[in-house]
C-alpha cells in the first residue's frame, strides 16, 4: 500500500507519473494530493466565463450554443494533392457570456459538440477580433458517452467536480482521475498535528482533509477539509519560526547593559526636544533586551516620521558604551549617506571623538558604500576593523570580504523589506560572537505579515509622532479629467517656493533608458518596470525635469537625483536640497526612504497610480518634517472606476500608515506576500492566506510556541518534525524578503 512518501509511477502508471512530474514537478504521492483544486464547479452550475483571463491556462464548465463549419479555401488553384482546409467554429456559454472554441482540420467533432451538450473545456485564452477564445482545446463531454464523459464525472467527483490548477498538456480532469487512483490505494497517513490540538480546534484528521478536498461531499465537508490543511500549513510555518527564536534566545551572546555616565546618558542630556512616550517605551525594551545574555532579535516598525532613528541610535550608544560596536545597514546609496549625516547631527560633539571640539566621551560616524573613493572606503575599513569608529553606516558593502570590526555588538538593518534574511545574517557573521539585532521598517506591518514573514523577530511598534510634526493633506489629480489641475500644481509649488520652501516631483522611471526596462546601475530598486507594453511609458526624472525647468518652474533652482549619478553628485544634490539651495528636486523613489528636509512641504507624484500603496505613503511621509503643513499631489491619468484610481482615492483619503498597509495586502497578489508562487514541488504553502486566516495564523502561532517550549526538537511529534522538515525553509529565503 503506497504511502504520502512513495513515488507516483507504480501508483499511476509511467506514462501518467512521466506527464505529472514534466507538467507540474509532481513525483511522490504528497505532492499529488497537496496540487489542491483551484475550485469546484457543481453539475449543472456553468463557470463564470466573465472570471477568465488572458494567456491563462483555464479550465470551465459550459454549454455548446452554436457550432459552424466551414472550408478554408486556398488562393489560386489548389494542386492535385492539396488537402482541403477546415475551421470548426463552436460557441460555448454560462447563459450569460459566450467562448469561441476554434478546431482545424478537426471536422469529425461535429459529431461530439453539437448544441446544448455541456462538458469541461480546458486551453490557453486568447483573444481574436475582441472576442476570447481556446484553439483546440481539450473537452470532458457530460451529456454523450464519448470517452465515457458522465461515467468519469461520476467516478472522479460526484455533485461536486474539482479544477485543479493545469497545463496544456496536462487536462484537470487527467490529475483528477490519478487522484482517484491514488486515493483508492492509499493507506491512512499518520496524522502530524497531536490530537489534544485537533480536538481544541475541531479539526478534521489528515486522511479525511486529504479525500474530502479532492473529492468532497459536499460543501461543508470541503470547507472542513480546507481549514484542516489550511491549519497544516499555518502549523509547520509558526514551528519553524517558532524555532528559529527559540534558537535565537538559546545562542550565547554578549550582554550589552546601560552605563550611567556614558554616551548614551550625553545624549539624552543634550537631546533638544523630548521622547514620546513610545520611543521611551521601545527604548527601555531593547535596553534590556541588548542587557541579556542571548542576541537580541527583534523588528522595529512605526509610521512614517516616528522617531525610529532616534530609538535606533540610543540602542547605538549603549552598546558603545558597553565597548561594543554598531553596524547600520541601508538599501541605497542615498540612504546610507543621509544616515550618516543625520546621525553626526543629532550626536555633535559626541560623533568627533579625535577631533577638535570633541565631547567627552565621544565616538566616530563612518560611512562605508560600493563606490565610496580608494581613500575613504581604507579610512572607514580601518575605523572599524581598529574600533575607532563606534557607529559603522553602509550599504550592501558591509557585508563583502575585507570588511571586519573590533568588536561588532548591533545590528540595524534599515527598511528590511529591501533585503533578505541571507543579507541580514551575514552582516551578523561579522561578529565575534552573534551581535543583536535591530531591524527598523516605516512601512507599517498588518497583523497577519508580522506573525509570518517577519515571524522569527520579536515585534515593537511606533505610531506616536512626535510633537510638532505637521499635518499632511492628500489628493488626487486626474489630468483626463481635469488637466487644469496639474497646471495648478505648478503654480502650488511656486507659492510655496516663494514662501522660501522647497518641493519633491518624484517619477517612476530615470530615463535614458528603453521604456519598460529596469535601468541597470545605480541603487537598483528605483524604476519601476512598465508591465504593461501598451500603456505610455512612465514619466522619466530627465524627461520631466527639463520640461518643468523650461516651462512652468521657468526660473526656479531644479536639480535631479537618481541611482545612476555618481556618489558625489548624489552627495552634492542632497546637501544642496538640504540646504535650501535647490527649490525643486526631481527624483525617483531613491527618496523614498531616509530622506529628511523639513523645509520640503510639496510632494507630486506623476503617474502615482504606477506606485505600490505603501510606497505612496513612504513618499508622503518626505513632506511636513518640519512645522509648516505638507501637500501631496498624486497625478494619474486612471479614470473614475479604474481600480488603480480607486486605490489612490483611498490612500488619499488617509495618513494612517496601518490603514494603508492593510489595504495594500489587499490589493497585492498572496504570493507576492508570502513568495507563495509554487514554483517548487517542495512548497508547502498553497492555502494559507494572509488576508482571510489571521485569527487562524494566530491560533497556530499559539499552539507552536507551546509545541516548541515543551519539545524544541519535535522528538515526540515525528510526523508534524517530518512536516516542518519539509517546509524547505532554506529554498524559501524570498519568502523573508517581501513584507
Amino acid at each position: 500500500m503506497p504511502t504520502l512518501d512513495s513515488p507516483l509511477r507504480p501508483v499511476v502508471g509511467g506514462r501518467a507519473a512521466t506527464v505529472l512530474a514534466k507538467a507540474l514537478d509532481l513525483v511522490t504521492v504528497r505532492d499529488l494530493l497537496r496540487h489542491y483544486p483551484r475550485r469546484y464547479d457543481e453539475q449543472g452550475e456553468l463557470t463564470d466565463l466573465a472570471q477568465l483571463e488572458l494567456g491563462e491556462d483555464a479550465t470551465v464548465m459550459a454549454k455548446v450554443s452554436k457550432v459552424n463549419g466551414r472550408p478554408l479555401n486556398a488562393r489560386g488553384r489548389a494542386p492535385a494533392n492539396y488537402r482541403q482546409k477546415h475551421l470548426l467554429e463552436v460557441t460555448v456559454s454560462d447563459g450569460k457570456r459566450s467562448l469561441r472554441l476554434t478546431f482545424f482540420n478537426q471536422i469529425w467533432r461535429q459529431k461530439e459538440l453539437k448544441v446544448g451538450v455541456s462538458g469541461l473545456f480546458a486551453g490557453k485564452v486568447t483573444e481574436f477580433n475582441g472576442q476570447r477564445q481556446l484553439n483546440n482545446p481539450q473537452y470532458l463531454l457530460f451529456d454523450s458517452n464519448i470517452d465515457s464523459g458522465a461515467e468519469q464525472i461520476e467516478r472522479f467527483a460526484g455533485a461536486l467536480f474539482p479544477i485543479y490548477p493545469a497545463t496544456a498538456e496536462l487536462t484537470t480532469w487527467t490529475i483528477a482521475r490519478c487522484v482517484r487512483t491514488v486515493l483508492d490505494v492509499l493507506d491512512p497517513p499518520p496524522d502530524p498535528i497531536p490530537d489534544e490540538l485537533r480536538a481544541q480546534h475541531g479539526l478534521m484528521d489528515l486522511d479525511d482533509a486529504l479525500r474530502h478536498i479532492h473529492r468532497p461531499g459536499s460543501r461543508a465537508a470541503l470547507a472542513a477539509a480546507q481549514t484542516r490543511l489550511t491549519w497544516d500549513e499555518a502549523l509547520t510555518l509558526q514551528i519553524t519560526l517558532a524555532q528559529r527564536r527559540a534558537s535565537t534566545r538559546d545562542t550565547p551572546g554578549v550582554p550589552r547593559p546601560p552605563r550611567s555616565g556614558g554616551l548614551a546618558t550625553a545624549f539624552d542630556a543634550a537631546l533638544p526636544f523630548s521622547l514620546t512616550g513610545g520611543q521611551r517605551d521601545i527604548g527601555a525594551v531593547i535596553a534590556a533586551d541588548l542587557a541579556a545574555a542571548h542576541p537580541m532579535n527583534r523588528l522595529l516598525q512605526g509610521e512614517v516620521g516616528s522617531g525610529k532613528t532616534v530609538v535606533a541610535l540610543r540602542a547605538m550608544l549603549q552598546v558603545i558604551d558597553a565597548a561594543g560596536q554598531a553596524a547600520l545597514l541601508a538599501p541605497t546609496e542615498v540612504l546610507a549617506a543621509q544616515h550618516a549625516r543625520s546621525l553626526r547631527q543629532l550626536l555633535g560633539p559626541l560623533a568627533l571623538a579625535g577631533e577638535l571640539g570633541a565631547a567627552d566621551p565621544a565616538t566616530r560616524v563612518v560611512l562605508l558604500t560600493g563606490s565610496q573613493g580608494a581613500a575613504g572606503r581604507r579610512e572607514a575599513l580601518g575605523s572599524a576593523a581598529d574600533g575607532s569608529a563606534g557607529i559603522v553606516v553602509g550599504t550592501h558593502a558591509l557585508i563583502q570580504e575585507g570588511v571586519s570590526f573590533a568588536d561588532l555588538g548591533l545590528v540595524v538593518v534599515d527598511e528590511q523589506h529591501r533585503f533578505g534574511v541571507e543579507q541580514r545574517d551575514a552582516l551578523r557573521a561579522k561578529g565575534h560572537r552573534p551581535p543583536h539585532v535591530l531591524v527598523m521598517t516605516a512601512t507599517p506591518i498588518p497583523r497577519t505579515v508580522a506573525m509570518t514573514v517577519y515571524g522569527d523577530l520579536e515585534t515593537s511598534a511606533l505610531r506616536e509622532l512626535p510633537a510638532g510634526r505637521s499635518p499632511i493633506s492628500s489628493s488626487v489629480i486626474a489630468v483626463a479629467e481635469r488637466p487644469q489641475w496639474l497646471q495648478r500644481a505648478w503654480e502650488r509649488i511656486r507659492e510655496e517656493v516663494a514662501l522660501g520652501r522647497q518641493a519633491y516631483i518624484v517619477c517612476p522611471r530615470i530615463g535614458d533608458e528603453a521604456p519598460g526596462r529596469k535601468a541597470s546601475g545605480g541603487d537598483g530598486s528605483e524604476d519601476l518596470e512598465d508591465t504593461e507594453p501598451s500603456r505610455r511609458p512612465p514619466l522619466a526624472v530627465i524627461d520631466v525635469a527639463a520640461e518643468l525647468a523650461a516651462g512652468p518652474l521657468a526660473g526656479l533652482a531644479v536639480e535631479i537625483l537618481h541611482g545612476r549619478l555618481p556618489p558625489e553628485t548624489k552627495e552634492a544634490v542632497m546637501a544642496r536640497f538640504t540646504a535650501g539651495e535647490t527649490d525643486v528636486l526631481v527624483a525617483t523613489t531613491v527618496v523614498e526612504v531616509g530622506v529628511d528636509v523639513a523645509n520640503a512641504t510639496v510632494m507630486v507624484v506623476m503617474d502615482a497610480e504606477r506606485f505600490g500603496l505603501s510606497q505612496l505613503h513612504q513618499l508622503r511621509g518626505r513632506i511636513g518634517r518640519g512645522d509648516a503643513p505638507g501637500v501631496c499631489l498624486f497625478v494619474t491619468e486612471a479614470p473614475v472606476g479604474n481600480p488603480s484610481r480607486e486605490r489612490l482615492d483611498a490612500v488619499a483619503a488617509t495618513t494612517d500608515g496601518f490603514a494603508v498597509a492593510r489595504l495594500d495586502l489587499e490589493t497585492r497578489r498572496e504570493g507576492d506576500v508570502l513568495g507563495a508562487a509554487q514554483s517548487g514541488r517542495r512548497s508547502q504553502l498553497r492555502l494559507l492566506s494572509l488576508l482571510k486566516h489571521e485569527e487562524l495564523i494566530a491560533e497556530a502561532r499559539a499552539a507552536a510556541a507551546a509545541l516548541v517550549a515543551a519539545d524544541p526538537d519535535l522528538r515526540q511529534h515525528p510526523a508534524l518534525a517530518a512536516d516542518v522538515a519539509m517546509l524547505a525553509w532554506d529554498e524559501r529565503a524570498a519568502f523573508l524578503e517581501k513584507a
